[in-house]
């Protein structure tokens, strides 16, 4: 089952987005979860004071006592329609049902991260004093996964408890520079930012160069207002890697956009609210997630279509990761590898349609859905993949500098 086309925003909704200027996609998981006004809150709580990072010492104090043995029970926190559910009751998810069934261990499955900075300002005081937050796994984005990490307030996976998830893992998922034993963060979905276009209205794009400056474009594109995706992808265009990108390449990224911006060319900054003016052609092309694109591809008479950009692609996850004050840790890393078991995987990535991050579940999905199992915006092949690149790991501060010069050029 594919995931629902999201609703518009109400003008309230929208209000927020344009004072805060988070991303719809993170603000709509926002809405579904319990209210527009709780985005703004939680991530204007993340901007106090600077959180202190634990030392080696203060990192081994913190763990919490593990009483997997004698309490058979997992918290479980994610993110709205993230997971599989069944046909005929969507508070129901099949895969926890099997996981339950099979190891005796019962889920308490909380839909309840909105935004990754609201999160972070609702949890940190609690894991900064390693008090309890109620959870043994979380799902965080790679930058904010890459942050607690090196704060220290997760807790390592055994390996060899979770080898499911050290044998099946995708190989470009591997060994990343702010996880490179492989024991703090466990991708869930992942999922690629390239071009879409709509064929009614315009030829093939196939660069970034081509999307800011083609002339037959001009006030017909939109860019993302997620920071990391555009000038991500523009970094690549310019032949920068954005998983080392230095301040002087960053702000040459953002003079492309600010010239484009000032052209005309960029006719707007948007979350995934582009969907529906790229399906009515109102939009010509756009920088695009691939899980959207799926949606677009799918309705009936629709040419919207995906471009791997020839400069590369930005691939982005979402992480499993064990809280430091965790108390069902053995527990917790049953939950992530029976996830990286690939039938396991494919009943997942059925509903959700991003990147299943599992080797195997292509196999497997061909048994659900042979055309999801062919779909190479679920299942990339190795060129593809290759083509994919992470930003950066970015401290508190230079986050804050970064997002702050972006939200310049764009207007916000």
């Amino acid at each position: 089952m594919r995931n629902p086309s999201r609703p518009p925003l109400s003008p309230e909704a929208q209000a927020v987005l344009n004072v805060t200027g988070l991303s719809r996609r993170t603000l709509m998981r926002g809405l579904l979860a319990g209210g527009a006004f709780a985005a703004t809150g939680g991530a204007l709580a993340a901007c106090g004071t600077k959180p202190a990072k634990k030392t080696e010492s203060e990192k081994a104090a913190c763990v919490g006592a593990d009483a997997s043995a004698t309490e058979k029970k997992v918290n479980f926190s994610n993110w709205p329609l993230y997971i599989d559910v069944d046909a005929n009751d969507d508070k129901k998810h099949p895969s926890l049902d099997g996981f339950t069934a099979k190891t005796g261990i019962a889920v308490t499955y909380t839909e309840d991260i909105n935004d990754n900075n609201e999160f972070f300002g609702k949890v940190r005081n609690q894991l900064q004093a390693c008090q309890s937050i109620d959870r043994d796994v979380m799902v965080l984005t790679d930058w904010m996964a890459s942050r607690v990490v090196g704060l220290g307030w997760v807790q390592p996976f055994d390996n060899a408890k979770t080898p499911n998830f050290t044998k099946n893992v995708l190989a470009n998922l591997r060994n990343r520079p702010w996880d490179k034993d492989m024991t703090h963060a466990a991708p869930w979905q992942s999922g690629l930012t390239g071009i879409a276009y709509n064929g009614k209205v315009t030829k093939e794009v196939r660069t970034i160069d081509e999307l800011l400056t083609r002339p037959d474009l001009k006030g017909k594109i939109a860019v993302l207002s997620e920071m990391r995706d555009t000038v991500g992808l523009v970094l690549l265009s310019m032949g920068k890697d954005p998983q080392t990108v230095s301040d002087a390449d960053y702000d040459a990224a953002l003079e492309k956009i600010k010239k484009a911006v000032s052209s005309g060319q960029i006719r707007k900054f948007t979350g995934n609210d582009y969907k529906e003016d790229l399906a009515k052609g109102d939009l010509a092309a756009c920088i695009a997630w691939s899980g959207d694109v799926i949606q677009l591809a799918a309705e009936e008479g629709s040419q919207v279509k995906w471009v791997t950009p020839e400069e590369g692609l930005m691939l982005w996850s979402d992480n499993m990761m064990v809280p430091a004050p965790a108390t069902h840790k053995a527990n917790a890393e049953q939950l992530i590898d029976y996830f990286y078991d690939p039938t396991v995987a494919a009943q997942v990535a059925a509903t959700v349609n991003y990147i299943c991050p599992v080797q195997g579940a292509q196999e497997a999905m061909q048994k659900i859905d042979p055309d999801m199992a062919s779909n190479p915006l679920i299942f990339p092949d190795a060129a593809t993949l290759a083509k994919a690149h992470g930003f950066r790991a970015l401290s508190e501060e230079e986050d804050k500098k970064y997002a702050a010069k972006y939200e310049s050029v764009r207007g916000a």
